[in-house]
């Protein structure tokens, strides 16, 4: 597939709206995450809606002031944004876990196969750099988070077990899978 003028422009769209932002406690530019979920996605599909989609799937959670929903309907079109919307948490909800059970349920019941997909690159990835941190960190890592180091086994188990009900055998699952049983272990 060829870089086009569209996909170059989400590229740089999602790099100036979280230009300010860095993951968790290891200072690396948070565009990082986004080019490596993308990435990941690529490895299944080469339809740019999606790759669009797997940029901006934390921007309406994360940096709505930055770049909101309409901005991205009228940029990028309403596929990619439903589909965005589909990776969307709601921020309103009390708390962590109240977060995380509706995040799956939409996952499991509303949200379109390429948000599934997508989810499942960007859990993926977090946990991938999860366990490289934990490498170097050890339980110390766990006060980055809002939950504990049982509540993200919880949560990638979970997160794994719905993309495999949606969209069964898929590779980037089964990679997740082996990676969540490996963080069981920890």
């Amino acid at each position: 597939m060829m870089l086009s003028h569209r996909l170059m422009h989400a590229m740089n769209t999602a790099a100036v709206n979280h230009c300010d932002q860095v993951r968790k406690g290891s200072g690396i530019p948070y565009i990082a995450h986004l080019y490596a979920v993308m990435h990941l996605v690529s490895q299944v599909t080469d339809d740019e809606d999606i790759l669009i989609a797997a940029l901006f799937h934390d921007t309406l959670e994360d940096v709505p002031e930055n770049y909101p929903e309409a901005r991205m309907r009228a940029e990028f079109g309403d596929r990619v944004t439903d589909i965005v919307l589909g990776l969307t948490k709601d921020d309103s909800l009390p708390d962590w876990q109240a977060r995380a059970d509706a995040y799956l349920e939409q996952l499991a019941r509303r949200a379109p196969d390429e948000s599934v997909l997508i989810a499942c690159a960007d859990k993926l990835h977090n946990l991938l750099s999860i366990l490289d941190d934990h490498a170097i960190l050890g339980e110390d890592l766990w006060a980055r988070f809002n939950s504990g180091k049982q509540q993200q086994q919880w949560w990638y188990a979970q997160v794994n077990r719905v993309v495999e009900e949606r969209l069964p055998g898929l590779a980037l699952n089964r990679e997740l899978a082996r990676h969540v049983e490996f963080f069981h272990g920890l």
